[in-house]
C-alpha cells in the first residue's frame, strides 16, 4: 500500500468511515399474498422436478441403463429420454448454455430478475431453508429478540433442531444430485449398504455441505458478491423492461402516524418492504444490484395500503416509462416488441432451429484412422509396402451394425484384418455391437509409382450396410523417398 493510500485510509477510518464492514444479518419476515403463492408453487414445482426426474425410466432395451436423465460417466455417455450423446457431441452442450444464456436476456429484458426471484437453486433451497427456520425458531421478530437474548436451553435445542433439518436437507439435495450420475434405485442401494464406490459418498457429502452451507449461512451474500449475473443484468434493461418498482410520485412524501386527509403521500414509512426482503434492501431507493425481483415486497405493501385505504401497487411490476407517464397523469403503452427483443427473438429462433437441425441430421456412425508411427512402413517381399492403422468405427445406435470398410488413393491398394483373419482384399466387413465402438487393426499395403516427400494421400470409407451412412477420413500412406529426392 503506497503512503498515499495509506494516508486516506486513515482519514476515512478517522471520519468513521470503513472500507470493510461486518455482515448486516437479514432476518427475513413472512408474508403472504398472491405473489408468495406463486413463489410456493414455483419452489414446489421446481423441488419436485430435481428431487423427482432421477426416478424416471425410459425402455432403451436390453443392456441399455433404463434411467430416462443419466450422465453415465464410466460409459462416457449422456442418456436423455430418447437422445444418447456421445463424448464427439459435446457441441450440443455449447449450443444449448448459447440458448440458455439468450433466453436468459430475453426474459430479463421482458420481466427484469424473474429467474432470480423464483427458479434459481440458490433462491429455491434459500426459501426452503427459511420455511425450515421459520418453523422452528419463529418469525422475525421472535428470531431477533432470541438471538438478542441470552442463550438458553429453549434457544439451544432450537437451533440444533433448525441445523439438524437443514443437514437433512442439504443431504438428500447432495444425494438426489448424485442420482443423475449413476441408477437412482442402484446407488441408493448401495449407498445405504456401504457398497457404493468412494466417490459417490465424497461427492454426496461434498454438495450436502455447499447446499447447506450457501442456502443456510451465505444466504443473500450468494447473490450480491458471488452471482456474477447482477453485475451485467442492467445492460439487459431498458426503460421498458417490467421490473418491481416503488410509485414514488405517489407514495412520496413519506407520512407516518395517523393520516390527514390530501396531506403526504401514500407511504407511511412502516418498513414492511424492507423486512420481507431476502436480501434486506429498500425498494423505495430504486432498481438496485441486490433485488433478485421476487416481488415480496409487493404483497407487503399491498397489505399496509389495504389497512391505510388506499390503492393497491404502491409497489409492484411496472416500467420505467410506465412510471414516468403515470407521475405526468398519462400512461404509457407497454412494448414486449423493441429492438433488444426482437433481437434476442430472433437469436434464440435460429439457435433453436440449428440445434434441431443438428440432432435431427446426426450421424449415427463415426470413423477414426490412426496411423502407426512405428515402424512407419515395411517394404515386403513382392515389392509392395505396408502400412499399419488403427481404425474405430463407432456406432451410436442401438443395434447391431454391420459396415464396409475401404481404402483409397494409391493403386492396387488392399487391406486387411489379421486380428480376424480377414482379407487382404479391396473392401472389409466388419461388425460393430451397438452403442460401442469397434476397435481394427488395420494393414493396407500397395505399390505407389511415387511418393511425394516418402508419403502419398489415402483415404478410408466406411458405409453401414443397412442404413447406407456413409464416413470418410483422410490419411497418409508412407513410403521410401522418391528417387532424387533429399
Amino acid at each position: 500500500m503506497t503512503h498515499a493510500n495509506r494516508k486516506q485510509q486513515l482519514q476515512m477510518e478517522e471520519a468513521g468511515e470503513h472500507l470493510f464492514a461486518n455482515r448486516v444479518r437479514v432476518y427475513q419476515k413472512s408474508v403472504s399474498g398472491p405473489v408468495r403463492r406463486i413463489k410456493w408453487a414455483v419452489l414446489a414445482l421446481c423441488l419436485a422436478v430435481y428431487y423427482a426426474l432421477p426416478w424416471l425410466r425410459w425402455d432403451r432395451g436390453t443392456g441399455h441403463p433404463n434411467q430416462a436423465i443419466l450422465l453415465d460417466i464410466g460409459r462416457e455417455r449422456f442418456y436423455f429420454f430418447g437422445l444418447t450423446f456421445w463424448p464427439q457431441d459435446i457441441f450440443y452442450l455449447t449450443g444449448l448454455l448459447i440458448m440458455a444464456a439468450v433466453a436468459l436476456f430475453l426474459v430479463t429484458s421482458v420481466a427484469g430478475r424473474v429467474w432470480c426471484g423464483y427458479a434459481c437453486p440458490q433462491t429455491v433451497w434459500t426459501d426452503l431453508f427459511q420455511l425450515v427456520e421459520r418453523a422452528i425458531e419463529g418469525d422475525r421478530n421472535e428470531r431477533m429478540k432470541r438471538d438478542a437474548a441470552a442463550l438458553s436451553f429453549d434457544t439451544v435445542w432450537r437451533k440444533v433442531a433448525k441445523h439438524a433439518v437443514w443437514v437433512g436437507v442439504a443431504f438428500w439435495t447432495g444425494g438426489a444430485w448424485i442420482m443423475y450420475y449413476a441408477d437412482a434405485p442402484t446407488v441408493t442401494v448401495q449407498f445405504w449398504t456401504g457398497r457404493a464406490t468412494s466417490e459417490v459418498y465424497f461427492f454426496t457429502f461434498l454438495f450436502t455441505a455447499t447446499t447447506y452451507l450457501l442456502a443456510g449461512w451465505a444466504r443473500e451474500q450468494v447473490c450480491t458478491y458471488m452471482c456474477p449475473w447482477l453485475r451485467f443484468q442492467s445492460a439487459m434493461l431498458d426503460e421498458h423492461s417490467l421490473t418491481v418498482t416503488y410509485q414514488a410520485w405517489r407514495g412520496e412524501p413519506r407520512t407516518r402516524g395517523k393520516r390527514v386527509e390530501n396531506a403526504g403521500g401514500d407511504c407511511v414509512d412502516c418498513g414492511a418492504c424492507v423486512m420481507v426482503c431476502p436480501t434486506g434492501i429498500d425498494i423505495r431507493d430504486g432498481i438496485q444490484l441486490e433485488c433478485i425481483g421476487c416481488g415480496l415486497c409487493v404483497d407487503a405493501c399491498d397489505h399496509v395500503m389495504a389497512r391505510t385505504g388506499r390503492p393497491e401497487h404502491l409497489i409492484g411490476w411496472d416500467t420505467l416509462a410506465g412510471q414516468a407517464a403515470k407521475a405526468q397523469g398519462t400512461r404509457a403503452k407497454y412494448r414486449l416488441f423493441r429492438p433488444r427483443t426482437v433481437v434476442y427473438c430472433v437469436a434464440l429462433s435460429v439457435a433453436a432451429l440449428v440445434m434441431i437441425g443438428a440432432l435431427a441430421t446426426r450421424p449415427m456412425s463415426g470413423l477414426s484412422v490412426l496411423r502407426d508411427r512405428a515402424p512407419l512402413f515395411v517394404r515386403l517381399a513382392d515389392g509392395t509396402i505396408r502400412n499399419g492403422y488403427i481404425v474405430k468405427i463407432v456406432n451410436k445406435s442401438r443395434e447391431p451394425a454391420t459396415f464396409v470398410l475401404a481404402a483409397a488413393g494409391i493403386p492396387g491398394a488392399a487391406i486387411a484384418e489379421p486380428d480376424r483373419e480377414l482379407g487382404p482384399a479391396a473392401t472389409l466387413t466388419l461388425p460393430v455391437p451397438g452403442d460401442s465402438v469397434g476397435t481394427f487393426r488395420i494393414l493396407a499395403t500397395g505399390h505407389p509409382a511415387d511418393f511425394q516427400d516418402g508419403a502419398v494421400p489415402l483415404e478410408f470409407s466406411v458405409r453401414d450396410l443397412a442404413t447406407g451412412e456413409h464416413s470418410v477420413i483422410p490419411s497418409q500412406f508412407m513410403g521410401p523417398r522418391a528417387a532424387g529426392r533429399h
